[in-house]
């Protein structure tokens, strides 16, 4: 007998997704409760990368995950945490002491905002195995080969030298193969500069077919002089359609292997309450999304959704306009879930969503 996982008997597509960053231990004080009062935390997981793939194998894609976890009970604990959600995790590394020292998984603390408090994050994932790991015996064109897509993010190179080679160098071999790439360049303050983070990802874009968000990246008005400034230079947070439209046409004449571009907007009213909307270029025109409101349970994560719903329309053949609605709308679902990932496994929910339909399906 042929063994399977009966929630993808009834995918719509064939196509293969992997995915490849550190899974982190996320502890939070219950009930809204500040860190320094607290005197019990929730326990979960999750990682820029690790939501996608959970977000995706939630809707039924085929959705593999790649990463370095210690070989003790945190690590096991998150790979369960994937496994439980129909994420393969076959290629995960369970690393020994001898392989990374430090051997620990990396950390982080949320304080969930409410009201016009805004919520906090504070890292602990120095030295974690996935920053520690040599990767220069790893045989990526094996690991990458039978797949369709790849994502990366921006975060994992920031975590050592080792992990930004590691991506780079998945990033040339996925397009040898022919994947379709996707990357969300994904700032954080915490790891390296902004300067640090723009000289590298800027250095992927020429094997980026979905880019997820306009920064970290230079976008120089003149390459031989940068003191001429950036296109992107002065455009607004919550940029008008024009603005943004004109940005993206630079991008796509200095990159014309971009085949996508996608960015949310958010107008954040409280940290309880935000409103979300999305510009995207495809196929020669900048489309924009709805403007969605709502009220915030989970902020964390929103980002992953955006990309993950954006990543599902694409593999579905969505039409453009459904696509960054259908972005958007899941997003804005994952705001409603506890959690780091949008674990809502039936696609119509999110279709009735970005439809603006809210009445009770009974």
């Amino acid at each position: 007998m042929i063994h399977g996982n009966p929630l993808l008997k009834d995918q719509q597509t064939g196509k293969k997704f992997i995915t490849m960053g550190e899974i982190m231990l996320r502890l939070t004080p219950p009930n809204y409760d500040k860190i320094r009062m607290t005197s019990s935390f929730e326990a979960s997981y999750g990682g820029s990368e690790a939501n996608i793939a959970l977000a995706l194998a939630s809707l039924n894609v085929d959705s593999t995950f790649f990463s370095v976890v210690p070989n003790n009970s945190l690590g096991k604990s998150a790979i369960r945490a994937l496994r439980s959600s129909d994420v393969h995790c076959t290629p995960v590394i369970l690393s020994t002491p001898e392989e990374t020292p430090t051997h620990r998984l990396g950390t982080y603390y949320l304080e969930t905002g409410f009201g016009i408090r805004a919520s906090q994050v504070i890292y602990d994932r120095k030295h974690s195995a996935m920053a520690e790991y040599d990767f220069s015996g790893c045989d990526l064109r094996a690991l990458l080969t039978g797949f369709d897509w790849l994502h990366l993010s921006g975060i994992t190179p920031a975590l050592s030298p080792n992990c930004a080679k590691l991506t780079l160098d998945m990033l040339k071999i996925a397009k040898e193969l022919g994947l379709t790439v996707s990357f969300d360049g994904n700032f954080r303050s915490t790891l390296w500069s902004w300067e640090e983070a723009r000289d590298f990802c800027t250095q992927c874009l020429p094997y980026v077919d979905v880019l997820l968000g306009i920064e970290p990246y230079h976008l120089w008005k003149d390459e031989s002089d940068p003191a001429q400034g950036d296109w992107k230079d002065g455009v607004p947070l919550q940029p008008s359609y024009e603005e943004q439209d004109e940005v993206f046409q630079h991008f796509i004449e200095r990159y014309p292997n971009i085949q996508c571009i996608a960015r949310h907007v958010r107008y954040a009213h409280s940290g309880s309450e935000n409103s979300l909307k999305a510009y995207m270029w495809y196929e020669g025109h900048t489309f924009e999304s709805k403007l969605f409101t709502f009220t915030i349970l989970d902020r964390v994560g929103g980002g992953d959704a955006f990309a993950s719903g954006l990543i599902y329309a694409m593999m579905h053949d969505y039409k453009p306009m459904d696509m960054l609605n259908f972005a958007v709308a899941s997003s804005v679902i994952k705001h409603t879930i506890h959690g780091d990932a949008n674990i809502t496994d039936d696609a119509q929910t999110i279709r009735n969503l970005m439809n603006m339909n809210y009445d009770i399906k009974r």
